[in-house]
């Protein structure tokens, strides 16, 4: 859709959306004055009380882009909310992107008769019931905790009259469309709905079918696109070789933040300890670590008391520190649309950032998938293509972080096939000879 005020795109801001003037002086209290393309585009519908899907990429304000317009109805409405109930429903599929968005709700909303609350696994169930007693205007939770109250019949859902789906579509890739579909009839209607996202996979449009009532539809970059400040490169790298490239790699901006992803819980714990073991402040984050370790080490990131932070896809969701100046895909994502998700996570604010993906020989259909979602290919910057070899399949998901299975050697020299990698990090590729191991991957330390 194209945007909403276009001769006026210049000098737009949020006293030209229709924001109330109290809540627009909040906003520059926070020197927040000049509203984002998705915002610019969002909120006027919004604020007209139309159902929106949202297409945007992380970093580009989404969460004020159906945050304030909530918030300005809530105020102007004046109703408090009755005893375990809300007003407003959040949802978003990571504990990370939960708190993220209740901190920035609980800023706009500050001075206000307005209730925040967060409610999320790995926190005590029992404090987040106590907190829904007297009800609350904003709800911002996690699907599988909000299940449970449910279930302890904590909160009631009857007159909600506001829900956000957040990053949809990762939680339709996390399974939690039976959630989902089990929250929608709980809800009150007629109700205002809106969803947001990085990317339109297939099964978004059954979503928003079932959940959104003659939507607008908004969107900043293409379904795919990766933000254009973010400069891409690829590696050509046998998988025992991708630990000594990134040391080299992050050796060069030691004193600059990098968010490394790994493909399992098990490999990113290896990949951290390794990284510590060369000199480097690093940390990990992923499906094993408690909710307290997992803040602990987002806010040493932050801070900058550590440089290097490994994670998974899904413990990344939510992770908004504007300083990420480098993105390294250690191993590639099996689902394409992640690529986009995970390098989003820098080149935010307006900011530049750099995008450094490793391909092993048996990744090479996860790139192909990747360049194909983005529409374009990601350039070279060391190594050479790995020959697909007949019958090599994808990866399956939750796999071993790439590691070798023998399918993607490449084919010998002076064979017809392409050369494999740089020989210096062990681009030559020799052909597995034992055994393929299971589940782990080659990596000595993924």
């Amino acid at each position: 859709m194209r945007g909403a005020f276009p001769a006026r795109k210049k000098t737009m801001d949020f006293d030209m959306l229709g924001l109330a003037p109290r809540l627009v002086n909040i906003l520059k209290e926070q020197g927040i004055t000049d509203p984002t393309p998705i915002q610019t585009q969002a909120i006027p519908h919004a604020m007209n009380g139309r159902d929106v899907m949202g297409l945007a990429q992380t970093g580009t304000g989404k969460t004020a882009a159906f945050g304030l317009p909530m918030i300005d109805a809530l105020l102007k409405a004046g109703v408090k909310p009755n005893a375990k109930t809300a007003r407003g429903l959040i949802l978003a599929p990571t504990r990370e992107l939960a708190k993220q968005i209740a901190d920035n709700l609980t800023a706009y909303t500050k001075g206000s008769h307005l209730k925040v609350a967060l409610v999320v696994g790995g926190a005590g169930i029992a404090s987040q019931i106590k907190r829904l007693q007297n009800g609350v205007d904003l709800l911002v939770a996690t699907p599988g905790r909000l299940i449970d109250l449910l279930d302890r019949r904590a909160i009631r859902l009857d007159e909600t009259i506001y829900l956000v789906l957040d990053e949809a579509d990762q939680m339709l890739d996390m399974g939690f469309i039976h959630a989902l579909r089990r929250i929608a009839p709980l809800l009150a209607t007629p109700r205002q709905t809106m969803m947001f996202s990085a990317t339109m996979p297939k099964l978004m449009a059954e979503l928003a079918d079932a959940f959104l009532h003659d939507p607008v539809r908004v969107q900043v970059n293409p379904p795919g696109q990766a933000v254009a400040k973010i400069s891409q490169s690829l590696h050509y790298v046998a998988q025992a070789a991708k630990s000594d490239l990134l040391v080299e790699l992050l050796d060069k901006h030691r004193d600059e933040l990098a968010l490394v992803f790994g493909r399992t819980k098990h490999g990113c714990e290896k990949l951290y300890k390794f990284l510590e073991s060369k000199g480097f402040g690093a940390a990990s984050i992923h499906g094993n670590k408690s909710q307290g370790q997992r803040e602990r080490a987002i806010e040493a990131f932050k801070s900058g008391k550590i440089r290097v932070l490994v994670a998974t896809d899904v413990a990344a969701r939510g992770i908004d520190i504007p300083g990420v100046r480098h993105v390294y895909n250690y191993d590639l994502p099996n689902v394409a649309e992640n690529y986009v998700h995970r390098i989003g996570r820098t080149a935010r604010a307006g900011a530049e950032g750099s995008a450094i993906a490793f391909c092993a020989p048996d990744e090479m259909i996860d790139l192909k998938d990747i360049e194909k979602a983005m529409k374009e290919e990601i350039p070279v910057a060391s190594g050479r293509a790995w020959e697909i070899q007949p019958g090599q399949k994808k990866r399956p998901n939750g796999g071993g972080g790439g590691g070798g299975r023998g399918r993607g050697a490449p084919r010998a020299a002076g064979g017809g096939g392409r050369p494999a990698g740089a020989a210096k990090h062990g681009g030559a590729g020799k052909p597995r000879t034992k055994k393929p191991a299971t589940g782990r991957g080659r990596s000595n330390v993924a």
